[in-house]
């Protein structure tokens, strides 16, 4: 899954908690004995608030992501470095070495 992907899961899954408790909290209220005018105005208090929250969340979430991502591209560039040191160290030993068996070749054939 590349990162938009996983962004677009998580938000669907952070509405999906929201919406249930949206709807929780708007059926807790209405069971709840009392009159209409209250009852209502709860409901738009809890909506409010659950919305408020919510957006808080998805924005907090979505920084702190941000910052896993940043820190999880930074691992990776440098783990990629090392290991393109160690092949071109790799190559450099396997170029001297060869010289050398060649050296040592040429000198065995003149002698």
């Amino acid at each position: 899954m590349d990162e938009r992907e996983d962004r677009d899961v998580a938000m669907s899954l952070l509405a999906g908690i929201g919406i249930g408790a949206i709807i929780g909290a708007v059926t807790a209220l209405l069971l709840a004995p009392r009159p209409g005018a209250e009852t209502r105005e709860d409901v738009k208090k809890t909506v409010d608030d659950l919305r408020h929250k919510s957006e808080q969340l998805i924005s907090d979430w979505s920084a702190t992501m941000d910052e896993q991502l940043q820190r999880t591209k930074k691992l990776y560039e440098d783990a990629k470095a090392k290991v393109q040191q160690a092949v071109d160290a790799g190559k450099k030993a396997v170029a001297q070495k060869r010289e050398e068996m060649q050296g040592a070749q040429q000198d065995e054939s003149q002698a």
